[in-house]
């Protein structure tokens, strides 16, 4: 499975997760920038090379990834009866086999699991999608009574990295004085720019939530170019799979 993480949380046995990296695929065009294992099909990259990467992919998983249509935005979806690409940024499943699936480059994927593990879900987290509420609406989609979850914060941008404007720190700070922890000044730039704790920001959130149960948060994908892709770092670049499914 090449360097591909395994989240390590205590999720029921049932529970299958993973998020792979850029390595171990078959893009090689447009000077090394989707190299090797870019699963998005959004990036200018060749498509015979992303069909290719997903064909790899799939030898690991029970049934083809459920792909979404990002749109850093705050709809979770049930994709267990759907067979169309569909527009949000969470993925939920009940059923056994289908694959929740979120694709990333810095933003934050959340895996989500109750402790009977009867369900799962997977959420693209920007700031954007943070500050509209993509954790909540997510967490009380899946809420049927059983208010308790577990999560884990996969690879992202992390705090040494993830310079911010103003305008994104009062969306937190407006809503929750608490997310004043999550930005620190950086006066020294021109403007008025901040570093901001993606992580921190999601575990606020999910606290609030009463999702306490938070595992993960230190792995950077900005910092480690030969193992992860990066939109902030590079630009122009490959999405990597943060993937999630109840075992058949």
């Amino acid at each position: 499975m090449n360097d591909w993480i395994i989240p390590e949380w205590p999720a029921p046995n049932n529970v299958r997760a993973l998020f792979t990296t850029r390595n171990g695929g078959k893009s090689c065009g447009a000077n090394g920038i989707y190299a090797t294992l870019n699963l998005g099909d959004h990036v200018n990259d060749r498509s015979t090379d992303v069909a290719k990467n997903r064909v790899l992919l799939r030898n690991y998983l029970p049934a083809e990834p459920k792909w979404l249509k990002q749109v850093h935005g705050v709809l979770p979806i049930w994709v267990d009866h759907y067979s169309t690409t569909l527009e949000g940024d969470a993925a939920m499943s009940r059923r056994r086999g289908i694959v929740c699936a979120a694709l990333v480059a810095d933003c934050l994927p959340i895996f989500l699991c109750n402790p009977a593990g009867t369900m799962v879900g997977v959420i693209h987290a920007g700031w954007r999608g943070l500050a509209g509420g993509i954790i909540e609406k997510t967490v009380m989609e899946m809420n049927s009574g059983e208010p308790r979850f577990m999560a884990w914060l996969g690879p992202a941008i992390g705090p040494n990295y993830f310079e911010v404007g103003e305008e994104v720190r009062e969306a937190f700070v407006s809503q929750d004085d608490k997310s004043r922890l999550a930005f620190v000044p950086q006066h020294e730039k021109k403007g008025n720019k901040w570093l901001a704790n993606i992580f921190l920001l999601a575990r606020q959130r999910l606290a609030a939530m009463g999702v306490t149960e938070v595992y993960g948060g230190e792995i950077c994908t900005y910092s480690n170019p030969k193992k992860f892709f990066s939109y902030r770092r590079d630009g122009k670049t490959g999405r990597m799979a943060a993937l999630i499914w109840l075992a058949p």
